[in-house]
């Protein structure tokens, strides 16, 4: 590889090849893994927000993958997103003496192997999830 950038060592080319495959990679996560397809925007607002959401998947990717290799669990991304997506969260319902409902939304307890996954990577899921204010019950 060869570079116009004079003051460039011998490795800075490929190290930038590197970066650009990334940053292909980051629009490809928000095609496959985000299952989002183009979206032909109206406004530049809207642009810039696909944009912003298409870098917070690179950077989380890019988080996750720093988790896995410290955590010595590889390079294997898809294959933790696979994992993490069946964790999943129920709505227990619970009717007050005061003609009330109360929704806590709990976390279901997972697998063995999520558990262990989730020990190697230092995450610890909640036993409660709080609704954000504002957010309407459904």
């Amino acid at each position: 590889m060869r570079s116009n950038v004079p003051d460039w060592t011998a490795e800075d080319p490929w190290k930038a090849s590197l970066q650009l495959t990334e940053a292909e990679a980051a629009v490809r996560i928000h095609k496959d893994e985000l299952r989002l397809r183009p979206v032909w925007h109206q406004t530049a607002e809207r642009v810039q927000a696909q944009i912003l959401v298409c870098f917070l998947a690179y950077v989380l990717r890019k988080t996750l993958g720093g988790w896995s290799r410290r955590a010595g669990l590889g390079r294997s991304i898809p294959a933790l997103l696979e994992e993490f997506a069946r964790i999943e969260g129920i709505d227990v319902v619970l009717p007050t003496t005061a003609g009330r409902t109360v929704r806590p939304r709990c976390v279901v307890r997972h697998a063995t192997a999520r558990t262990i996954l989730l020990h190697h990577l230092s995450l610890e899921l909640p036993q409660r999830l709080r609704i954000a204010k504002g957010v309407a019950d459904l």
